[in-house]
């Protein structure tokens, strides 16, 4: 269970309390199996979902592959990607709760987006710190929040203590989604009619994602396909999870037998090279500690352009069912990841986000493998989002600029020193 910071005690619902609304809270312990979804979130739902899902066939073609590559298309939603399938639970439960305000953090500004605008949709005011490479890099994302109507700072900042702590030591300019939470937590606890929304981890986030994997269980049976394998890119999880989950269950159910691989970037491998152990979730030791695969809450990754990725802990379901051995995790580097993205765009005509290039570099990657073997697999990836907002990157990778930063032995070993012992 999540323990207290302080008494490193199980957390109870008074703990989330001046976070989270109760209706979140209840669905954060939940032993449910389904959880009905509001009507009132059906109703927003309806803009985009159903999201497609989609034959490779041109790509396909390009790899010379027997398999049959399949992509659920998230990029069809208000906020270019997946995140609005939590932002907008999240904010009719803090509605229903009487909350008028919510703060958040975001890494690449796809969560902060999709909040922005759910927190509209709500009549509720949306706070937000971005994290510092990303809010750089990519002031468009910034502009399309602040079109939502949320006020976005660079993080860390001047406006919270942990901010103006943080930003004292050079190492930290760039920021990390770690340092923008505790600036956003710090920001909502003083004050009881604001809450806190985080866009991943926690399982009741986890919960709102699977709609993407129940949509595509459906849609591929209409086509009589099952998948030999799911790849989905990881960096707190909720993508993955909202794709692979309803797919375990079959698998758990002895239904269908895919394998299930999580890929993260190598600069950032927290279930690659990361501890299995308990953590606190934001840089400042703010957060409850969670059991999960950790790089250490103080490690700043290289500003890699997957700024979605660059979280220094794993969601803790995730964690359990890796270290269960019920799914597999690889890390590919960011180059490699831009060069699918590439394959992809001229063959599919959609440009890909950073975050999701992982998953299709990998995606390729087993394709390829049926090339050499033979064996015709049915692969089935998430396709996170859109880049459209991430044309930087690109631009870097095909001026050759883009440079691969990999995790060193001394990064991890100075991060880790800093994790709390937790006796169980």
């Amino acid at each position: 269970p999540p323990l207290h910071p302080a008494t490193h005690q199980p957390v109870g619902p008074e703990d989330l309390a001046p976070l989270f609304p109760m209706g979140l809270i209840l669905q954060e312990v939940s032993s449910e199996r389904y959880i009905d979804i509001p009507p009132e979130v059906l109703d927003v739902y309806r803009t985009w979902r159903p999201s497609p899902l989609y034959r490779a066939r041109r790509l396909e073609k390009a790899l010379g592959t027997p398999a049959r590559i399949y992509y659920k298309y998230e990029g069809v939603s208000p906020a270019g990607s997946h995140k609005p399938n939590t932002a907008v639970p999240q904010a009719y439960y803090n509605k229903e709760a009487g909350r008028t305000k919510i703060t958040t953090e975001t890494g690449a500004g796809q969560w902060g987006t999709a909040l922005s605008y759910a927190c509209a949709l709500f009549g509720m005011e949306c706070e937000v710190w971005q994290v510092g490479a990303s809010y750089d890099a990519k002031p468009a994302r910034k502009l399309m929040m602040q079109t939502f109507g949320a006020k976005v700072h660079r993080s860390p900042s001047d406006a919270t203590e942990a901010g103006r702590t943080l930003r004292k030591d050079p190492k930290n300019h760039s920021g990390s989604l770690g340092i923008a939470i505790s600036e956003a937590v710090e920001a909502a606890v003083h004050d009881e009619t604001t809450a806190y929304a985080l866009g991943s981890v926690l399982n009741h986030v986890l919960l709102h994602q699977t709609v993407i994997g129940e949509e595509a269980l459906r849609q591929l049976a209409k086509v009589e396909e099952t998948p030999d394998l799911i790849v989905g890119c990881v960096g707190g999880g909720s993508n993955f999870a909202g794709l692979a989950f309803p797919f375990l269950r079959e698998k758990l159910q002895g239904k269908m037998a895919p394998e299930i691989i999580a890929v993260e970037p190598a600069n950032c491998p927290s279930m690659t090279k990361g501890e299995y152990r308990y953590d606190f979730g934001d840089a400042m030791g703010m957060t409850p500690l969670m059991k999960m695969h950790t790089l250490g809450h103080g490690f700043v990754p290289s500003a890699i352009h997957a700024g979605g990725l660059r979280y220094h802990g794993m969601s803790p379901l995730i964690s359990h069912i890796y270290e269960l051995g019920l799914m597999k995790a690889e890390a590919v580097p960011q180059t490699e990841c831009f060069r699918a993205a590439l394959q992809f765009a001229r063959t599919e005509g959609i440009v890909p986000a950073p975050e999701p290039t992982h998953a299709i570099a990998v995606a390729i990657r087993e394709a390829l493998e049926c090339k050499q073997t033979g064996k015709e697999k049915v692969i089935l990836t998430a396709l996170c989002g859109h880049g459209h907002f991430d044309l930087a990157a690109y631009e870097a990778y095909l001026s050759g600029t883009m440079t691969d930063d990999l995790l060193s032995t001394e990064q991890m070993n100075a991060a880790m020193a800093s994790v709390p012992e937790v006796k169980q």
